[in-house]
């Protein structure tokens, strides 16, 4: 479990499985950059039961308010090579865009991914006019490399997706800084 001051991330519980497929399975809430495609909820409690949504592959975790209710989901899983990961994430309810729970729970993932791990590189890839996931993964320290053009296939059409990425010494950098400061000032020695 991880805890901030908005939210915790934590692994799926058996008694959140019910609420947990009715949140990923509402259409409504997927707007325009998820896949109105989903699993059906006997598949999805076959795979609970056999991995808990956590493997070498892949680790799924729920984000949760301070009341306890389920606000949205977070996963890293296996990308190219070993050193790197993949981390994706979605905000169940609309009306809580803009609060900081997806921001905490990204920034509370890519610390425990570098402290716990050998992970160099953690990526993040999104659509580039998906303006609230580009603010997440700019706000958690993520840098835009490029765009991979008409690579997803979503809702019927082909979309482009902008590859954002976090290296190891940029998160180390980021943790050396005293807390305000601009991301380009350079410590000297002793300060």
């Amino acid at each position: 479990m991880l805890k901030g001051k908005l939210c915790t991330v934590r692994h799926l519980l058996t008694a959140d499985l019910n609420t947990f497929i009715a949140l990923v399975n509402d259409l409504p809430s997927r707007g325009d950059y998820f896949s109105s495609q989903f699993k059906s909820p006997e598949t999805m409690r076959k795979e609970f039961m056999q991995s808990g949504f956590a493997s070498e592959d892949s680790e799924l975790f729920v984000i949760e308010d301070q009341a306890h209710h389920i606000v949205g989901v977070l996963t890293h899983f296996k990308a190219r090579t070993p050193t790197m990961r993949e981390i994706g994430y979605r905000l169940f309810d609309q009306t809580l865009a803009g609060r900081g729970y997806v921001t905490e729970a990204c920034t509370l993932l890519v610390d425990h991914l570098f402290k716990t791990s050998q992970f160099h590189r953690l990526e993040v890839l999104t659509a580039p006019d998906n303006l609230a996931s580009v603010r997440v993964a700019e706000k958690c320290g993520f840098t835009a490399e490029g765009t991979l053009r008409q690579s997803f296939f979503i809702n019927g059409s082909f979309c482009d997706v902008t590859v954002y990425s976090l290296l190891r010494p940029e998160w180390e950098a980021r943790r050396a800084r005293p807390a305000g400061a601009p991301s380009n000032v350079t410590r000297l020695p002793g300060m």
